[in-house]
């Protein structure tokens, strides 16, 4: 069979009498036939759309030459959608890049024999004028059309030798999902099936039990009632006529039919469903509303539901009211500034369809030629080159796609049918006075809960009543309508809209603003001991330095810088080596620094009680036993913390208690048994230099520092008093901040009270520093000095108090 057989028949056949069959061998065009818009491109893809409708009676001698007698603006607009699609396809990066779309576009008017003729026109090059007719192969890949079902079986017939895809934007009848029939064809509006079943739920719903059906002249029309009677078996709704529209209007059928549906003497049935096409109707209608009929509740089919031609004022009385499903309207950025003329109150429910059409075709060929397909029952495991490729192989790929456009996916099943999706259509009257297409009005009792919430039934009241309910903090629901909310797991947590869990905030005292000043002060105080370190050092031979036993104040320096460096371990997150020192470091530290005093204020209780006759205790606590008691005192907690190291160390741990949204990265102590150790041996050396310093509290002295010590000590107390509540209330990582704060204030603490009025007198007054200013008024300043160790005996002891309620609010 030639290319155009079809063809060749037609105008052999347009021969004189005296001419035969068999003497004509050459394809004459009876006229020309060329397309509405072309575009030359490295792929061609064909459009069928009925921009023209109402056409007279042919003869049967096969010249008949079709006339459109009206415009369709609303195909029109169609025809530009498609254009529209392919320029953006041509200008993407991402699309087909190095490639570039043609079409030609043909008008069917509305005709399933002029459909026929622009299949075969466009199997032909860009014009009949530039091309043999009888010659060469198609260049065609796809083609997007018909609207109607009719048109759409023809076509997708003609097309099916030459494995030419078709997708269709407007034909749902069942009969094209026949893959035995219809191999190539494709559809992104919903097959008929679905309607038919909707429909039949709609009339229930409503209790419509008596109803009439009017359908037009063809395949559409014939399947979407059969499929319409099947689904209203066992439901009691029954009809009461059925009537068909002739494809070719004919008025005095058409009056005919009116008189069924507005004669009681015919039927009393006053819903009326209508299976028919925009282009029918019209006339159908028009002669309807000649004869001034109302009180008729009309049910569209979405062929023609929403039509823009019925939009205008002089339809309203006639069809106000009117229900039908309506396709899924999507968004085209831009369209409407592209299409210019649209009415604003314009639907572009089929120009979307013509939309996703062309982009499925565009997706497909770029997964073909870049071998890029799924592993389906239809999997192309050859790829194509752009310079051979055939619309048999782009069919596989149409046939695995799967894509997303404005929100919404886009693929096709096994019969080549797409998604469902429908909203209930109402024609309403419109502020200027126009019908305008209204979703539905929404009538229950409760509206749905969205995202986030879930639904509680009201006690007393039907399932349909309930109140929306906010997912409880760490659970989420992300349906509509959850009926109980979805526990986020250990590590996540809901976000604010309780839509969904996100991974939880992972929270310690690192190096952020907090951090940096903490470790600031921290270093500043340690630099701040060295200096006073380095003063005395410098001036060690003077009387005040000499006085306050010189290796001993060396002693506190030191650990009161380890101290000021021991803080600095808190900061960071937390690991296994930072968990181990923390602690211990901290410990050793104080132990140290409360050792050093302790061996003071066993100098100081020695002195005063050698001057009695026949005491002879100094010899026994010289500087080689003061370093023994240090470093005796110190070893102790060094054993313990080396014990506790061993048995079982501090660790990093996770705190999702505390805070169920964050998680908190903290150390564990490992052992309590060694913790608790550690703590009460500060404690009780805290204990043991408060008693001596209490014991020591009437002898005489040589210092006069009562008021400074005094002054600090109430600062330190203050201190340790606010630390209590403040580290329990504390969430997080600001719990780590009130320690560190406490330990550099305590250490602050002791560091002024005992250095600060000796500095001030070596640096400031040094005419001070004199044997003879420090032997004066000796009761009163020996019992200041008493007063000194004892307050700094009681500042160590409630730092360890002040620990001990820290790892209790810890633990």
């Amino acid at each position: 069979m030639s290319l155009l057989f079809l063809w060749s028949l037609s105008s052999s056949l347009t021969l004189s009498p005296s001419s035969t069959l068999a003497t004509d061998t050459e394809c004459v065009l009876l006229s020309g036939f060329d397309p509405g818009f072309v575009a030359d491109g490295d792929f061609v893809i064909g459009g069928i759309f009925p921009l023209h409708y109402n056409q007279e009676m042919p003869d049967v001698n096969y010249t008949y030459q079709p006339t459109a007698v009206r415009f369709d603006p609303r195909a029109f607009r169609w025809a530009q959608t498609m254009r529209l699609a392919v320029e953006e396809i041509n200008q993407s990066e991402q699309l087909l890049p190095n490639h570039m779309l043609g079409y030609k576009i043909f008008d069917s008017c509305a005709y399933p024999l002029t459909g026929q003729r622009a299949a075969l026109a466009m199997l032909n090059g860009l014009g009949q004028a530039h091309t043999h007719m009888c010659s060469g192969a198609s260049p065609l890949l796809a083609v997007i059309g018909e609207s109607g079902s009719a048109q759409s079986i023809v076509v997708s017939r003609i097309l099916q030798p030459f494995k030419i895809p078709m997708i269709s934007y407007f034909s749902s009848c069942a009969c094209l999902g026949d893959r035995r029939k219809y191999p190539t064809f494709f559809r992104v509006i919903p097959n008929d099936d679905y309607q038919v079943k909707a429909m039949a739920q709609l009339l229930v719903r409503y209790d419509w039990r008596w109803v009439g059906v009017v359908r037009g002249d063809h395949e559409y029309g014939h399947f979407a009632l059969q499929g319409l009677l099947r689904e209203l078996k066992g439901t009691g709704v029954c009809v009461a006529y059925q009537e068909m529209i002739p494809l070719l209007y004919n008025q005095q059928r058409a009056l005919e039919i009116i008189e069924v549906i507005s004669l009681p003497v015919f039927s009393t049935a006053r819903v009326v469903v209508v299976f028919s096409a925009e282009g029918e109707m019209t006339p159908f209608l028009k002669d309807y509303m000649a004869q001034n009929i109302t009180g008729i509740q009309w049910v569209a089919s979405e062929a023609w539901v929403t039509a823009s031609l019925f939009t205008t004022s002089e339809y309203f009385p006639y069809l106000g009211g009117t229900i039908g499903f309506g396709i899924r309207q999507g968004q085209i950025p831009g369209l409407r500034d592209y299409l210019q003329t649209v009415n604003p109150r314009s639907t572009l429910i089929v120009a979307y369809n013509v939309y996703k059409a062309v982009y499925a075709i565009a997706h497909s060929l770029h997964n073909l030629l870049h071998c890029q397909a799924g592993a389906g029952p239809f999997h192309n495991r050859s790829c194509a080159h752009s310079t051979n490729v055939h619309p048999w192989q782009l069919q596989h790929y149409l046939q695995e796609l799967a894509f997303y456009i404005s929100g919404e996916e886009v693929n096709f099943d096994l019969k080549g049918d797409s998604i469902p999706y429908y909203d209930i259509i109402n024609w309403q009257r419109g502020s200027g006075g126009n019908m305008e297409f209204i979703n539905l009005v929404v009538s229950v009792c409760s509206a749905s809960c969205a995202p986030g919430s879930r639904k509680a039934v009201r006690r007393g009241e039907s399932l349909c009543c309930f109140d929306c309910v906010p997912c409880d903090s760490g659970k989420i629901s992300n349906q509509t309508d959850s009926i109980d909310c979805t526990e986020c797991p250990e590590d996540y947590w809901s976000n604010a809209d309780g839509t969904m869990c996100i991974p939880k905030v992972v929270e310690f005292l690192s190096h952020d603003a907090m951090g940096i000043a903490l470790t600031v002060i921290a270093v500043v105080g340690a630099c701040l001991t060295v200096s006073i370190l380095a003063v005395f050092l410098h001036h060690r031979t003077t009387p005040i330095v000499r006085v306050n036993n010189s290796e001993l104040s060396f002693f506190i320096l030191l650990s009161l810088t380890l101290c000021f460096l021991c803080a600095l371990m808190f900061i960071g997150e937390p690991t296994s080596w930072s968990c181990m020192l923390r602690h211990t470091a901290f410990s050793i530290t104080f132990s140290l620094c409360i050792s050093c005093i302790l061996s003071k204020t066993l100098v100081v209780l020695a002195a005063f009680t050698a001057a009695r006759p026949g005491n002879n205790i100094m010899k026994w606590l010289g500087p080689k036993q003061q370093r023994v008691i240090i470093f005796s005192c110190t070893l102790v907690q060094v054993l313990i913390c080396a014990a506790w190291l061993i048995a079982a160390p501090p660790y990093p741990s996770k705190n999702i208690q505390d805070q169920r949204s964050k998680i908190i990265l903290e150390c564990s102590v490992g052992s309590q048994l060694a913790f608790w150790c550690v703590l009460g041996y500060i404690g009780l050396l805290a204990c043991l230099c408060f008693i001596l310093a209490f014991l020591a509290r009437k002898l005489p002295g040589n210092f006069n520092e009562a008021k400074f010590i005094t002054f600090s000590m109430l600062i330190f107390c203050a201190v340790w008093i606010s630390f209590i509540p403040a580290y329990v209330s504390s969430p997080g990582k600001y719990t780590v901040a009130v320690e560190i704060f406490a330990i550099l204030a305590s250490s602050f603490g002791l560091l002024f009270c005992l250095f600060a009025p000796k500095c001030y007198i070596i640096l400031l007054k040094p005419e001070k520093n004199t044997k003879q200013h420090l032997m004066g008024n000796k009761k009163y300043s020996a019992n200041n000095e008493v007063s000194y160790f004892t307050l700094s005996s009681l500042s160590s002891y409630v730092n360890v108090i002040s620990l001990h309620i820290n790892h209790i609010s810890m633990a």
